[in-house]
């Protein structure tokens, strides 16, 4: 019994190293997957993204930084991720359950994130001046649907 009992430890050892690996290649990914999860290409392969992608593209007056910059909380790498994983799986459901919404809209804590992000990349100009409204309330063109249209009061 000894013999089939060590038999039976090393396939439970190699299962579990098994188990271990293929866990740590589907949490982490192929190589560069992640990179390119993170890129805007990636974000406008969903087609009901076309129009914001192209708008950010062409005309984007922050058209040199990445969609993530701007819609995932970017305080700490925890918390990116955290909120890459529930926005991109809300977005999966969404989209293959065929409720995307026309025209897309920023969720309330979207609005928040993208905000919090905007002071984050511009403290300094913005440190002396009132925090309360969102930022695009003024600066009209930052937003995709608006990318070209002057701002009017």
């Amino acid at each position: 019994m000894g013999h089939a009992g060590n038999k039976g430890a090393r396939l439970l050892a190699v299962v579990g190293l098994a188990a271990v690996g293929l866990g740590l290649f589907l949490a982490l990914g192929p190589p560069k997957l992640l990179a390119k999860s993170e890129s805007p290409d990636f974000c406008a392969s969903c087609h009901v993204m076309e129009a914001e992608f192209e708008a950010w593209f062409h005309q984007g007056a922050h058209k040199r930084i990445r969609c993530v910059d701007c819609h995932l909380p970017n305080d700490n790498l925890p918390n990116h991720f955290v909120w890459k994983s529930i926005d991109g799986m809300k977005d999966v459901v969404v989209f293959h359950s065929g409720r995307v919404p026309d025209p897309i809209r920023i969720s309330d804590h979207g609005k928040a994130v993208v905000k919090a992000n905007c002071i984050r990349c511009h403290a300094t100009a913005v440190e002396m001046i009132g925090q309360e409204r969102f930022c695009w309330d003024c600066h009209r063109r930052v937003m995709h649907k608006n990318v070209g249209v002057p701002a009017t009061r």
